[in-house]
């Protein structure tokens, strides 16, 4: 009876044994079966939410690495058109880059920038087309003018399709003689003219300025000068020292004022301090008022306190003042003669150019009215050889 009872357990332990053990396996398959279904679902949920990104252009797989540097550097080499869409926070920014070495990987050749800062058209292009002409590859033109001037609909025959002066107005703000905008239109010619690393001299010009030289002389004597020509000295009296606001201390102090012609001509290096400058162009703007006229302070005193060394102190643009009064002479028709260009081209007046004595110490003249013109292409060839 003892026995039957043993056997009785041990064949209810043995068949619970058995159904645990199919219980435990069919559980474990039905966990993994639905992991794995879980997970498929999953994948097929992320496949749908994010697709796998598109493979890369060939092209960029095809490219060897001097190919691909190649493509870069010219993307950096290449200047933007002249009408850009850079604010000129960004414009400045750019401009201000400059490489350390100076070595160019390439073959460089120096361009002359020429920067004309004007009221709208521009009356004297017949005789700039002609300095110009035969000469492409070693010259930049930008133009600022009334950002509401529209040059192929105000009647600018100078800039016509084919001219060089098409398609080379820049992004423009309106300026007030006398107002520190007419500094920030410079600083804007400067910086969009150093987005082409080719330039390397940059000259200031008004559309009242005429070329005194061929264009072989005045790019030999730019590109092969030593140093810029920024005119500053110091003038005691109301119209000089008489300008100073005490305010600018200590950055700038009364001794360090100075005063020049707003006509500037410089070299790269100088360009890329100016549009980089923050301080003494914040100080002028708070504190050049009134009568006080940056055009006329800013740049010759910057240049007289950092770059004296690199300065010439001359402009390189003719002006007449002998008849007084806030604006220089002006010249019409009549009073354009052959004898009047040759004494702007030379006579008896000495400056000094790489270290020795010069007569040619002028390359561009101003005021001349648009009713000159006539007459100034009559004398071109014979008296500025072009």
């Amino acid at each position: 009876m003892h026995f039957q009872h043993l056997v009785h357990y041990f064949l209810l332990f043995a068949s619970g044994l058995a159904l645990g053990l199919t219980l435990a396996i069919s559980l474990k398959n039905f966990s993994s079966f639905n992991l794995s279904l879980q997970l498929n679902n999953n994948n097929d949920q992320l496949s749908l939410q994010n697709p796998p990104a598109a493979p890369l252009p060939p092209s960029l797989f095809n490219q060897t690495l001097t190919q691909w540097c190649s493509t870069v550097l010219g993307d950096f080499l290449d200047p933007p058109a002249s009408m850009h869409g850079m604010d000129d926070r960004e414009l400045l920014w750019r401009a201000s880059m400059a490489p350390k070495l100076r070595r160019y990987p390439f073959r460089r050749v120096p361009k002359v920038a020429f920067l004309f800062l004007t009221r709208g058209p521009l009356p004297l292009a017949p005789l700039w087309e002609m300095f110009f002409r035969g000469h492409d590859g070693l010259f930049s033109i930008y133009i600022h003018s009334h950002p509401t001037f529209n040059a192929s609909a105000g009647g600018s025959e100078g800039e016509s399709e084919g001219s060089v002066f098409h398609g080379r107005r820049i992004p423009s703000k309106a300026v007030q003689w006398g107002n520190f905008n007419m500094v920030e239109a410079e600083r804007r010619l400067l910086a969009n003219a150093l987005l082409d690393i080719s330039n390397q001299r940059f000259v200031l010009l008004s559309e009242s300025c005429i070329p005194l030289f061929n264009f072989t002389t005045v790019y030999s004597y730019l590109v092969g000068s030593t140093k810029s020509f920024v005119e500053a000295y110091d003038k005691p009296g109301p119209v000089g020292r008489g300008r100073y606001n005490p305010r600018m201390r200590p950055l700038i102090w009364l001794g360090q004022w100075r005063k020049g012609s707003q006509w500037f001509e410089m070299d790269r290096d100088l360009a890329i301090e100016v549009v980089s400058d923050t301080k003494y162009v914040s100080v002028f703007r708070r504190f050049c008022k009134g009568s006080c006229y940056s055009d006329e302070h800013y740049l010759p005193t910057l240049v007289s306190i950092r770059f004296w060394r690199r300065n010439s102190n001359r402009s390189l643009t003719w002006v007449d003042w002998s008849k007084g009064g806030p604006h220089p002479a002006r010249f019409s028709r009549g009073e354009v003669t052959v004898e009047l260009l040759k004494r702007l081209r030379g006579g008896s007046r000495k400056c000094e150019y790489n270290g020795k004595s010069t007569n040619l110490c002028f390359l561009f003249a101003r005021k001349f009215l648009p009713n000159a013109l006539d007459r100034l292409l009559r004398f071109a060839p014979k008296v500025m050889e072009f």
